[in-house]
């Protein structure tokens, strides 16, 4: 991914921390000569070493997936920025953050290993629920859908914050953009320009 130096993010655990607070990715591989993509939740597993999620038996990227070298590409919050929030003369851009992730796709469909994905997924996103939902999967739902294990070979991270900015036109993209409720991107923002 192209990032220039001054929005470019290498420490791998912030790398890490991003993707699990934004787990909901794209995964990408090539399938007959084409990209092909999937949006899904992912897993970090393996103390950071590995990715996991699940796909639909029926996805056509199970076809040449398995072994294959693949980008998992995830988004946090973006917004554009118009130049007349800043003070000292700029033109239109968007700010935004992403990790993309590359590794080695690997599939699986036994039984305990599915289950044990779909149990984290859950017991992931159902935390918090007054009343959180119960996985009781039968072995013919679980038939339904393969796994996939990533190894984690390199991970690149671009956090596009205003960072090449003045300190007075960063302070009111971040007024600005609080003002129209973009307050995700300016807690990005602010956070990072103030790190």
């Amino acid at each position: 991914m192209y990032t220039p130096k001054h929005f470019a993010i290498s420490d791998h655990e912030e790398l890490l921390r991003f993707v699990r607070n934004n787990a909901f990715g794209q995964l990408t591989s090539s399938c007959n000569n084409r990209p092909e993509a999937s949006h899904l939740p992912f897993l970090v597993a393996q103390g950071g070493e590995r990715l996991l999620c699940h796909l639909a038996r029926q996805n056509p990227q199970l076809n040449t997936i398995d072994g294959q070298q693949v980008l998992v590409i995830f988004s946090g919050p973006h917004a554009y920025i118009s130049p007349r929030w800043y003070i000292s003369p700029g033109v239109p851009t968007w700010n935004y953050q992403t990790v993309h992730v590359y590794g080695i796709a690997r599939t699986f469909t036994d039984d305990e290993r599915l289950m044990s994905l779909v149990n984290e997924l859950s017991e992931k996103y159902e935390a918090g629920a007054d009343a959180p939902w119960q996985p009781e999967y039968s072995p013919k739902l679980l038939r339904a859908i393969v796994g996939v294990e990533i190894e984690i070979t390199e991970m690149q991270g671009t956090y596009k914050l205003s960072q090449n900015r003045p300190q007075q036109d960063r302070q009111q993209v971040v007024d600005a953009l609080t003002a129209e409720g973009e307050i995700a991107m300016a807690q990005a923002m602010q956070r990072w320009n103030n790190a």
